[in-house]
């Protein structure tokens, strides 16, 4: 590797060509505030487009300022990164930004968790110089996950980045010049118009409120507080390894019994557990990979539980809409017994039976409200809370989480297995879903349930498991552009396989884009995912048909797996769109 000599702030190092100023800078403790930048490595892309001009420095020998974030070093490079010409330039191009940002703090989502405003406190920015006209667009609240306030775009592209490189789904983009420049869609339409996702990943990185999620949590507020409402409420697997982050735990902390001690204190008539509605996949999927397999029906089969792979499959490969299970995803099957075996159970009127979901993701929200997910014009699932959300509905109540006792999930919809727990991270899926199918397929005791090879943060993963006398071919992707990638490739004839698992966030459910904000951090993402099998690993239970609230389901009301009351709940079809 090719070494350069520089020096910054006085400090003679020695880095590795290619290195960045603001890398370097790190290197030897040096700090240089930024805006724009966004390290994604991990996830193969970093943003650094260099607009913000906040990280701008002093380099001997030239009379402009250099974007420390873009800016690459070289031999005998002499930064300055503490000049008083640098910092007097880091305050005015701060200070320009913030002239034309609303001043709406206080009520704005991201109030206490805005990069701008940081970086505002960080500058000690008191006084706002130049004052004027300031952009004017409207709210963009069309669709049922995300909205957009171009008022509050800083034009960082960091969304843009994630949408285009790492997603490849393609919806924003810069528009316009000058003052009134935004990203945004296409000819500015609104999100519903698009072939948006509603992965949230752009909700993920921006830095400040001009992408945030559809908050619900006013909506459940109400609903808990009308005495005839019948208010539950299910959680998903991976809410549960990233809450603690909101209230200064370690990422990764596993706190299932606080947030159900927490959802019965905040008024929830029921606490359910949707990994009871991931094993309810798992005993459909299974059957129906199963089918395939023995009938010659369509290969590969594709899971489908998370709802922006969905949409992105639906736009962008319509031609496949063959390939993806039919299954419902957990969210929506444990909603659909919820208000059918359950509302029977508890003698309750479905009108006044309110379903509740914290999820990691930003694209339930949108999934809750898709009509096919729905019977009578009955929603499976009323509202979504993002773990954000949630965070913030504890907080609103003023309880310490921390110190919060341990309690179970209430048993009739709260029963899961390790299985279920790992649908919170990439393989996760079609590894409870192999352990079933092993054992249906074969009928025989599957011994080693621990499939590693399924397992890693790689963007693209496939192995083969040896089921009776099947070589049952498997290929993971998380994060949509490899999903892509997997998919030109099936398209292409380059590979086979037998099943598939996608998801559409890096890592999964873990790095949902509803989950507290990790700002790029892999190790966060990691930390995480070794939870998730913890509980797997710590749960006496790993297979799903050992799920006994499960089988007792299928006795008492559904019937067989994959049969008639059981598809008429708990499958769906799917719809093609456009590419917009």
């Amino acid at each position: 590797m090719s070494m350069v000599n520089i020096v910054i702030n006085g400090i003679d190092l020695q880095v590795p060509k290619g290195t960045t100023v603001l890398d370097a800078a790190k290197e030897v403790g040096v700090h240089i505030p930024t805006l724009c930048h966004l390290d994604l490595h991990d996830f193969g892309v970093v943003n650094k487009v260099a607009s913000c001009r906040v990280c701008v420095v002093e380099v001997q020998g030239r009379a402009a300022l250099a974007p420390s974030c873009a800016e690459m070093v070289y031999e005998g490079m002499v930064v300055n990164t503490d000049s008083l010409k640098a910092i007097n330039a880091r305050r005015n191009n701060l200070e320009l930004l913030l002239s034309n940002h609303p001043f709406d703090c206080l009520v704005c989502t991201k109030n206490l968790d805005c990069e701008l405003q940081s970086l505002a406190e960080e500058l000690n920015i008191r006084e706002i110089h130049a004052v004027g006209e300031k952009m004017d667009y409207p709210l963009d609240k069309s669709s049922n996950a995300i909205v957009k306030d171009p008022n509050k775009c800083v034009m960082c592209r960091r969304c843009e980045t994630m949408c285009n490189e790492v997603q490849t789904v393609g919806v924003l983009s810069g528009l316009n010049r000058g003052f009134g420049a935004v990203v945004a869609p296409a000819f500015n339409l609104d999100m519903a118009e698009t072939s948006c996702t509603y992965c949230g990943q752009c909700v993920a990185v921006c830095p400040t409120a001009a992408l945030t999620e559809r908050i619900d949590l006013p909506k459940v507020w109400r609903a808990l507080s009308r005495e005839r409402e019948h208010v539950v409420v299910q959680v998903a697997p991976a809410v549960r390894v990233a809450i603690g982050e909101m209230f200064g735990m370690e990422p990764g902390t596993i706190s299932t019994g606080k947030l159900v001690t927490a959802l019965k204190r905040l008024g929830f008539n029921a606490v359910f557990d949707t990994n009871f509605g991931a094993d309810l996949t798992i005993m459909e999927e299974a059957r129906e990979l199963a089918h395939r397999l023995e009938h010659g029906g369509t290969l590969p089969m594709l899971t489908s539980c998370c709802p922006a792979w969905v949409k992105f499959f639906e736009h962008q490969f319509p031609e496949m809409l063959d390939v993806p299970s039919s299954c419902k995803s957990p969210q929506t099957m444990l909603g659909a017994i919820a208000k059918s075996y359950y509302a029977e159970k508890m003698n309750l009127d479905v009108k006044n039976l309110k379903v509740v979901s914290i999820m990691p993701c930003v694209a339930k929200k949108a999934e809750s409200a898709r009509p096919e997910l729905s019977k009578e014009h009955e929603l499976n699932v009323d509202f979504v809370l993002s773990t954000r959300e949630f965070g913030h509905m504890i907080k609103e109540a003023g309880i310490d989480f921390a110190k919060l006792p341990d309690t179970e999930f209430d048993s009739i919809l709260g029963e899961s297995t390790g299985a279920a727990a790992i649908f919170g991270t990439t393989g996760g899926v079609i590894e409870a879903a192999t352990r079933t199918a092993y054992e249906l397929i074969t009928g025989e005791n599957l011994e080693k349930i621990d499939f590693e090879d399924l397992r890693g943060l790689d963007g693209i993963r496939e192995a083969s498991v040896k089921v009776g006398d099947i070589d049952l071919k498997i290929g993971i992707a998380h994060g949509l552009g490899n999903a892509r990638k997997l998919l030109e490739s099936i398209q292409k004839g380059e590979a086979f396989y037998h099943a598939i698992e996608i998801m559409a966030c890096p890592g999964g459910c873990i790095g949902g884009g509803g989950q507290p904000y990790h700002h790029g951090d892999a190790e966060i993402i990691k930390k995480r995912q070794k939870a998730i099998y913890e509980i797997d690993k710590n749960t006496p239970r790993r297979k799903s048909h050992e799920n006994e609230m499960v089988l007792k389901l299928y006795e008492e009301y559904l019937g067989e797996p994959y049969g008639k009351k059981a598809h008429d709940l708990l499958h769906t079809c799917y719809t093609p769109g456009e590419k917009i």
